[in-house]
């Protein structure tokens, strides 16, 4: 009997250690149908406005519905994954993400499709906490880097993902169609979340369900940081993702397909450098402050670089390095709001500085656009966007992590 009960002891870590990829895969389909259901409007819009006779400024209203519901539902779903846990938050998430997906196809006016983009930014919103909440729980951390680092390729990959299939499948299915399927696969994944998931290894203690202190993280200095610091490299993130194509085009004359491709090779380093720095956080053992410091650096020198550019060779060879600046960063934020909050608050930490970071991201595309309208200049578009990460460093320098244990 002895016997049995030390074979059964020495198997469950071995099962944890194994189930714990099942959670960070299924965390990582999530976090994929999420962008791409977010994404999708970009690539369908001209016809579906065309088809509810819709103009181009309406259009960019169901842009601003949907993140108007993401950014709300960042923080509370932060909340929602600390108190009911992790799988119930993103089982939740994906199946509503997934119906208003579904019902968006049936659209017939702009209020009915106002309303069915922000609900579905109300439920896309806690997916991120949630899956950040599950990996915190999974992965111990000396592990945690490189799974975050995995993580987030999902969302570089929704891009690529959205661009190659959604305009092929539209031309097949129709953008209605196109919506309908994506629902139909993101409620499948929130069936699969719910089935498979579970909140925590067996062998880990389950603490008494109470309401996250809130106020705490609003005080707490390190938090307050890292909001800052994820603002900051959110706004030359998003506002280069959403500008450099508009400007290598405008400002020096770039076809589409090659301004395409000049981004194509920045979400490749992205998608590359993501798993990579995370590995590497692991290895150093609690340097991502350091690492952080340094990506967000090579952000900004490049973006500067870039503003100074004018053919299309040098836009490709600079590229990479920018995407690599640009994306990477994200898993180490991760990492270090997660181990600032501990455990217990994770989620709602992950939801509260993910609710700010999106702000960066909505503000700077309108913030760019009044500065090149104003000046006409290529470099000071890009010396706005390199203000963020320098931000983000300047707040890093002055953040106190607790040493790895």
């Amino acid at each position: 009997m002895a016997a049995k009960i030390e074979t059964a002891e020495a198997r469950a870590p071995a099962a944890s250690e194994h189930y714990r990829w099942i959670v960070l895969l299924i965390a990582w389909l999530s976090f994929l149908f999420s962008f791409m259901d977010r994404l999708t409007w970009a690539n369908v819009a001209v016809s579906a406005g065309q088809s509810l006779g819709l103009s181009l400024a309406q259009l960019g209203v169901f842009v601003t519905a949907f993140y108007v519901g993401y950014v709300i539902c960042n923080a509370v779903g932060g909340v929602m994954s600390d108190v009911v846990g992790g799988r119930a938050t993103l089982t939740i998430s994906m199946l509503s993400l997934g119906a208003s997906t579904f019902l968006f196809g049936f659209t017939s006016s702009l209020t009915m499709g106002i309303a069915l983009q922000a609900a579905m930014g109300l439920a896309a919103g806690a997916d991120y906490a949630s899956c950040i909440k599950l990996i915190v729980n999974w992965f111990d951390r000396r592990s945690r880097g490189r799974a975050m680092g995995l993580l987030l390729v999902a969302s570089s990959l929704g891009v690529t993902a959205t661009n190659a299939i959604v305009p092929t499948l539209a031309a097949w299915v129709g953008w209605r169609g196109v919506y309908q399927a994506l629902g139909i696969a993101t409620v499948l994944v929130g069936v699969i979340a719910y089935a498979l998931l579970r909140d925590r290894p067996s062998d880990q203690p389950v603490v008494a369900v109470k309401p996250p202190p809130i106020g705490l993280l609003l005080r707490d200095r390190n938090v307050l940081l890292l909001t800052l610091s994820g603002f900051g490299a959110f706004w030359g993130t998003w506002g280069f993702a959403f500008w450099a194509n508009a400007l290598m085009i405008r400002g020096h004359g770039l076809t589409a397909v090659e301004a395409g491709l000049v981004m194509s090779l920045a979400g490749i380093a992205a998608m590359i450098g993501k798993p990579l720095i995370g590995l590497m956080a692991d290895w150093l053992g609690g340097k991502e402050k350091w690492l952080t410091i340094g990506t967000l650096a090579l952000f900004a020198v490049m973006l500067l670089v870039f503003g100074t550019l004018h053919d299309r060779l040098a836009f490709q060879i600079a590229a990479p390095l920018l995407g690599f600046g640009a994306f990477v960063y994200s898993p180490l934020l991760a990492v270090m709001v997660a181990d600032v909050a501990g455990a217990a608050s994770a989620g709602s930490a992950t939801g509260l500085t993910a609710s700010v970071w999106q702000l960066g991201s909505t503000i700077v595309p309108v913030v760019v656009g009044v500065i090149y309208q104003a000046t006409g200049s290529f470099m000071a578009a890009f010396a706005t966007l390199a203000a963020g990460p320098a931000l983000a460093i300047l707040c890093l320098l002055f953040l106190k992590l607790r040493e790895r244990t």
